[in-house]
């Protein structure tokens, strides 16, 4: 049986903060991934995750820190789910509905892959997460707070 801590998604932006230049995220992003390292948090991940690092550090020429920012979230995250085709079309329905309210298509995949998984919470700095019904946004600040952590 799944336990419900396994039924969070951990967005990108949560490594990438913890990996990244000084950001008022930074901390608590680096927090959450201990967490993770450590088994305190149970999270999943989608193959576009993986992606997304790739592309992002491919794109700014930083390709073997691309490399060891995916293998490392691949190596700590409960689970990758794939990226199927009903996916695919949940993802262009949803980019229909809440894309002009500022939800980027990147992450409507994301969206339609959790639904389909059953998963109801992402960690997240994006606040657009938040109008996207039936998705709960975990906010890494708000939780590293709520562990008595402050953040700076």
């Amino acid at each position: 049986m799944e336990s419900l801590a396994s039924r969070l998604f951990l967005d990108v932006n949560v490594p990438m903060h913890a990996g990244g230049k000084e950001h008022h995220y930074r901390e608590p992003c680096r927090w959450v991934m201990t967490e993770v390292a450590e088994g305190r948090l149970t999270v999943a991940i989608d193959t576009e995750i993986v992606q997304e690092i790739l592309y992002r550090f491919g794109a700014i020429q930083r390709w073997q820190t691309g490399v060891a920012m995916a293998r490392d979230v691949v190596t700590l995250v409960a689970a990758v789910h794939p990226v199927e085709v009903e996916d695919a079309r949940l993802a262009i329905d949803l980019f229909e509905r809440y894309g002009p309210r500022g939800v980027v298509a990147r992450d409507v995949l994301h969206v339609a892959v959790m639904k389909r998984k059953g998963l109801t919470e992402i960690i997240s700095t994006d606040p657009h997460f938040d109008i996207i019904e039936g998705i709960a946004r975990l906010d890494p600040a708000e939780l590293f707070d709520r562990a008595g952590k402050p953040n700076s």
